[in-house]
């Protein structure tokens, strides 16, 4: 079929072009009729741009209505002054049309593509099913061409540096990598299983061992797991590996990647971020000391502080208790949250036992006396609860301060006092307690430090704040199955001066792995492997993986270590979620053009779906019923 052929593009149409004759394609974005003249704005990659249509002179213009896919021809104009605006590109001009073609008519839609605000509140199912439409938005497009203009930018970074772009195996056979795998039936042989690669983790060693030394690729990756905001049954990460390197060679590269990539992007796309600078550096331990989580928020310091010495002989039994059982009694300030009605903290207590916690105790902190709080004396001059103050600190900011709480009867003075000086507390604040396991303390106190982050307006939505985390353990152990897990993976180096813990003390070992934080999320994961097919013998024995089935499921890769494998290290950002701190996203589906939804459904195909007998029989399967 023939059409009128665009001579610009949308969003090009300028000034510049004033008197000129153009032709521009696209969908009518949004439809106006205004005192018999119809103003429709048409939309396409670039940009919109308005034309107008007099019906008595462009017959036929009374059928166009939104979405509908049209060509137009026109002269441009300057618009009056007052009607000018200066949001559009093309603001400060339209284009009068003398004749126009629609390519192909659009029924009523499911959603208002042309209005943000409205589509906020558009079901996402709905969205998903059609979501040919809603990647019409301009907000979804600018989201693909970020993300397009990363992994180029991604590429040439990397290219640049000698690395090999080489693809591996979406069929593989099923190894232990965290999550459940998905299976594909092979037909040839009923009952044998290709599994779907939840990372490309064997083949860039063998790529390693085959003397490829700096390889990536752009990696499609798949795990079967719980559905999150930020996760997806499948997803796309840059997996990179490098032969005779060391931790410092791999974070160092991973450095200044990012750091070309991110800022780079800012500036393209002129990205409402402030450049990102370096990388903070924290340990493992150093990390849940201070955060109470290995992947902390740093756009803000509101450190964890523990009073377990200070409270383990009080009056106050839950303290007391805990601390006896083995237990911590932590805390964490919430500047300005002394303002919190009842109801506000016992949504706080409520969200804290909803991860995990028997409770959270807490004191208001106030500059002056209050119906019901109990003034704190200064400390006397060496008190044994005396303890220097955070730096930057004075004492004069802790004296003088009155506190209110159901729990400070079961405190003398100067415990009270101890206790606010640990916190650095100031007054305003509000002082939350957990008494718990160090484990369950971290995970109760890791989610109230990102919640208070967010309600004290602490979490900068400008900063992109990434951090290395270093020395994680090598193993878990895993108290329902008896066993001990791996941490990252078991291909993960142990660090060398701690190889030798290995049969006697697996809790001691370090890993020689990493990850990298953004602003409380982990971003990307990796680690130096193990080269040495005696050591990763060992570490399957450790993980619970007899002889015959390191033999029968990781043969080939010990048979490759014996032919002189080099020491290698890699890692592995996510390219979803590096969108989603540029855009601020928090839904991981934003960021992908076709993703699932809830469970892994994707209502647009209708997937997953039944098969048909047929297919049953050749791959010589059958369903199953269930006895219930």
């Amino acid at each position: 079929m023939g059409f009128d052929q665009r001579t610009h593009e949308c969003g090009t149409v300028t000034a510049d072009n004033v008197g000129k004759e153009v032709v521009v394609n696209g969908w009518a974005h949004k439809v106006r009729d205004l005192g018999g003249l119809l103003f429709v704005d048409v939309r396409d990659r670039t940009g919109l741009v308005q034309a107008i249509f007099d019906p008595e002179t462009v017959k036929g213009a009374d059928e166009i209505r939104s979405e509908t896919c049209l060509s137009v021809r026109g002269t441009v104009r300057l618009r009056d002054e007052k009607n000018r605006n200066p949001k559009m590109s093309t603001g400060d001009v339209e284009i009068v049309a003398t004749q126009f073609e629609i390519l192909s008519q659009s029924k009523t839609l499911p959603f208002p593509v042309s209005d943000e605000d409205l589509m906020a509140k558009v079901n996402e199912e709905l969205r998903v099913k059609h979501r040919y439409l809603d990647l019409r938005r301009p907000s979804m497009y600018k989201r693909l061409a970020v993300r397009a203009a990363a992994v180029r930018r991604i590429r040439a970074f990397l290219d640049a540096k000698s690395f090999l772009e080489v693809e591996t195996p979406i069929f593989t056979r099923s190894t232990p990598e965290g999550a459940r795998d998905y299976l594909v039936p092979y037909r040839l042989e009923p009952g044998k299983f290709y599994a779907l690669p939840q990372s490309p983790q064997q083949y860039k060693q063998l790529l390693m061992v085959a003397g490829v030394e700096r390889y990536y690729q752009i990696a499609k990756c798949f795990r079967d797991e719980s559905q999150r905001a930020d996760r997806q049954p499948e997803f796309t990460q840059l997996d990179l590996e490098m032969s005779f390197v060391t931790q410092s060679d791999v974070l160092s590269l991973m450095e200044a990647l990012t750091l070309d990539v991110v800022n780079g992007l800012i500036d393209e796309f002129s990205l409402e971020k402030e450049k990102v600078e370096k990388f903070s550096w924290l340990t493992y331990d150093e990390s849940l000391q201070k955060y109470a989580s290995d992947k902390p928020d740093l756009r803000f310091d509101l450190e964890v502080f523990d009073i377990s010495t200070l409270v383990k002989d009080s009056g106050f039994g839950v303290f007391a208790k805990a601390i006896e059982s083995g237990g911590k009694v932590r805390g964490l300030r919430f500047p300005g949250g002394a303002k919190l009605s009842r109801k506000d903290v016992t949504e706080l207590e409520d969200f804290c036992k909803s991860n995990g916690a028997k409770g959270m105790a807490s004191l208001y902190v106030e500059g002056a006396a209050a119906e019901g709080s109990i003034p704190i004396p200064p400390l006397p001059s060496g008190d044994p609860h005396s303890s220097p103050l955070p730096s930057g600190g004075e004492g004069s900011e802790v004296r003088g301060l009155f506190v209110r709480s159901s729990i400070a009867k079961f405190f003398q003075p100067d415990e009270l006092q101890a206790i606010l000086q640990q916190a650095n507390a100031q007054p305003g604040d509000l002082l939350c307690f957990i008494a718990d396991s160090w484990a369950t303390g971290n995970e109760v106190l890791g989610r109230l430090r990102n919640l208070i982050g967010t309600r004290a307006g602490l979490r900068d939505p400008k900063k992109l704040a990434f951090a290395f985390v270093v020395d994680f353990p090598l193993v878990d152990w895993n108290e329902e199955e008896q066993r001990w897990d791996p941490t990252h993976h078991p291909f993960t180096s142990p660090k060398a001066e701690d190889l030798q813990y290995i049969e006697s003390d697996p809790a001691r070992i370090r890993a020689d792995c990493y990850d990298v934080v953004c602003n409380g999320t982990e971003w990307a994961s990796g680690s130096i492997r193990i080269h040495q097919p005696d050591v990763q013998k060992r570490v399957f024995t450790l993980i619970g993986l007899d002889e015959k089935t390191q033999k029968e499921r990781f043969g080939h890769i010990i048979e490759a270590f014996e032919f002189g494998a080099p020491p290698h290290g890699g890692i592995a950002p996510g390219i979803d979620r590096l969108i989603m701190f540029l855009l601020n996203d928090e839904n991981i589906r934003e960021v992908i053009a076709f993703p699932k939804v809830g469970g892994g459904y994707d209502p647009l195909m209708d997937a997953p779906s039944t098969i048909d007998e047929k297919q049953w029989s050749e791959m010589g399967l059958q369903l199953r019923k269930s006895t219930e």
